[in-house]
């Protein structure tokens, strides 16, 4: 079931933050509104309050997005027009990070979360990154939500390094070739094993060549209710001892939607279940998955394209 959330006048928190780029060291907590995210987060990540509480920001600048991003405590972040970046930007425990309307971009390179917990990104571009569009490692309870990414020089959205209990929604990914990759190596077990654990639920891979994800390690992962079109390569690989479950998802013009191994790396295992094939292949499956820790309702699965296409990316929380 689509996640159900108030549409938000992001106009109005900018008047009770009172708080911009020029002065974004000093937020205004008095003023700050509980929370800036939309929604909730499901799944893995579902524990995320990101910024919550703390003071809020607006910021248009990379100067000032780089030291509010990296910056100690609590703290929500909004980003109005495009920040450009030179290099990828750490973003620090506490944070919420949240694009005002659609006008909300991240050009030029992305955001490094890393040895950080509790951190929300949602209603921001990723555009034209020259590394990943978002790279998550030794990271927890981070919930990445109705983003578009496009034309990363490497990954749109990585997670690795013992990252975990992490939620991927209601994303629009699309001109990527090396979309979402889960767990970077096949030598990583001792920090790997036992983490990586992810949900990835209601986002749009449009036209995107493979990682969609690509798994090592992280068992249980959860892959429900995505909308895969015109898969160049490959939808899900579960390699190295991973346990994906592909669930009630809808992928179509896909010749590959999910299978074992993938290149050099060892097999992991696939159990599918329910989802939806047009102009399509079946799919390879195989092994067993760690059962999911937390309930949830999916959508059915032949309503799933209709549904991510009207919800997901941008301008739709």
């Amino acid at each position: 079931m689509r996640r159900t959330s108030a549409r938000f006048a992001l106009a109005t928190v900018v008047a009770l933050g009172g708080v911009t780029a020029a002065n974004a060291a000093e937020p205004s907590d008095a003023q700050a509104p509980a929370t800036l995210a939309v929604g909730t987060p499901t799944g893995f990540g579902a524990g995320t309050t990101g910024g919550a509480g703390g003071g809020v920001v607006t910021v248009s600048d990379a100067d000032a997005f780089i030291d509010a991003a990296d910056s100690d405590g609590p703290l929500q972040i909004q980003v109005n027009g495009t920040i450009q970046l030179d290099d990828m930007a750490r973003v620090s425990s506490d944070k919420t990070i949240i694009g005002v309307g659609t006008s909300g971009r991240i050009n030029g390179s992305g955001l490094n979360i890393r040895e950080a917990d509790n951190v929300i990104v949602q209603n921001l571009t990723f555009s034209n990154s020259d590394d990943d569009g978002i790279n998550v490692e030794y990271s927890t309870n981070v919930w990445l939500d109705h983003n578009d990414f496009t034309n990363p020089n490497d990954g749109a959205l990585d997670i690795k390094r013992a990252s975990t209990n992490i939620t991927v929604s209601w994303n629009h990914t699309y001109d990527s070739d090396k979309n979402m990759l889960l767990g970077h190596s096949d030598s990583n077990a001792g920090e790997d094993s036992g983490r990586l654990n992810v949900t990835y639920h209601h986002n749009w891979f449009d036209g995107v060549n493979q990682r969609n994800p690509r798994v090592r390690f992280g068992d249980p992962v959860h892959v429900y209710n995505n909308y895969y079109n015109d898969i160049g390569s490959y939808g899900v690989a579960s390699t190295e001892d991973a346990g994906v479950l592909v669930e009630a998802n809808y992928f179509e013009n896909t010749d590959d939607p999910f299978h074992l191994g993938e290149g050099s790396s060892d097999d992991g295992s696939i159990v599918a279940r329910n989802n939806h094939f047009v102009n399509s292949g079946s799919g390879q499956a195989g092994g067993s998955v760690g059962s999911i820790p937390y309930g949830y309702s999916p959508d059915p699965a032949a309503s799933v394209k209709s549904i991510v296409t009207a919800g997901a990316g941008v301008g739709n929380i």
